[in-house]
């Protein structure tokens, strides 16, 4: 009885999130304009991170947008397909299904797409055109270009304490891999490594903006770490800061992290203006 009490409740949340798990496009995307006085051309996507299971909206996604347009920058914030809580606590991608790469890359993929279609309507530069991401956020900001299957490119890339390596155990984040990969993709070694950073940084690679703290508690800094010295063997254009203190999951809130980490957010302003896009 007990057994199927609980297939019971399997069989009852397939149902529940059938439009999740097996819908086709949908609008996870929401633009936050600039001002038209102050507004520059440029446009930023913005992943929120959530270990692919979740997404921190406010921190890490709203703020970060209203921010943004306070520098003349569009925004587009991202909801991006994840695994969700409900899986890991109801189980069902064990079957196999269930939200997993490369679901969030092709959100992230259309959400490209749209700006540069609608780049006219929206007052959007083309040619200035980038994604900003953090933690898993940060992890999937980077595949934008390096597993990115479409010809809608970004211009610049900006991870925030992300997730990079899948592959090596010293580092690697297993919430976040198992997000990406599901149940059994975990464990298979070649999608590990399909999906670590930087093992796939392209010498047309752009500029990048990588910034993280070296007491974060949630995401080693090591991982950081791995993606500079990747970028560094392709000469890469990037900018790499590593603050002592901080933690994670700080966004653009001006009361989480510490002082030293909130001043990324002036580190990112000089970068930017400095590509000269």
């Amino acid at each position: 009885m007990r057994r199927l009490r609980i297939i019971g409740c399997v069989l009852l949340a397939l149902l529940l999130h059938a439009p999740m798990l097996h819908a086709g496009k949908v609008n996870r995307l929401t633009f936050f304009p600039a001002d038209s006085t102050l507004n520059t051309g440029m446009t930023i996507i913005v992943c929120p991170g959530g270990s692919y299971s979740w997404h921190d909206m406010q921190h890490e996604g709203v703020e970060v947008a209203q921010w943004l347009n306070t520098l003349g920058i569009n925004a587009f914030v991202l909801k991006y397909r994840v695994a969700t809580v409900s899986a890991y606590i109801l189980g069902y991608r064990v079957l196999g299904i269930g939200n997993k790469y490369p679901n969030m890359l092709i959100d992230l993929e259309d959400a490209l797409r749209y700006a540069y279609e609608h780049a006219d309507s929206l007052r959007i530069d083309t040619t200035r055109i980038g994604v900003m991401g953090f933690s898993a956020g940060g992890h999937l900001t980077m595949m934008s270009f390096t597993h990115n299957r479409t010809p809608y490119k970004p211009d610049f890339l900006c991870p925030v304490y992300p997730v990079v390596t899948f592959s090596d155990k010293r580092y690697v984040h297993r919430r976040s891999r198992r997000g990406a990969l599901g149940v059994w993709g975990q464990f298979n070694q070649a999608k590990r490594d399909s999906l670590s950073i930087e093992q796939h940084i392209p010498a047309d690679c752009p500029p990048v903006f990588l910034v993280n703290c070296q007491d974060d508690p949630v995401v080693k800094y090591q991982n950081s770490v791995l993606l500079d010295s990747a970028l560094t063997a392709q000469h890469i254009p990037h900018t790499y800061i590593q603050y002592q203190t901080g933690g994670h999951g700080f966004g653009a809130s001006e009361k989480k992290g510490t002082a030293e980490c909130r001043q990324w957010k002036n580190e990112f302003v000089q970068w930017i203006s400095n590509l000269n896009l």
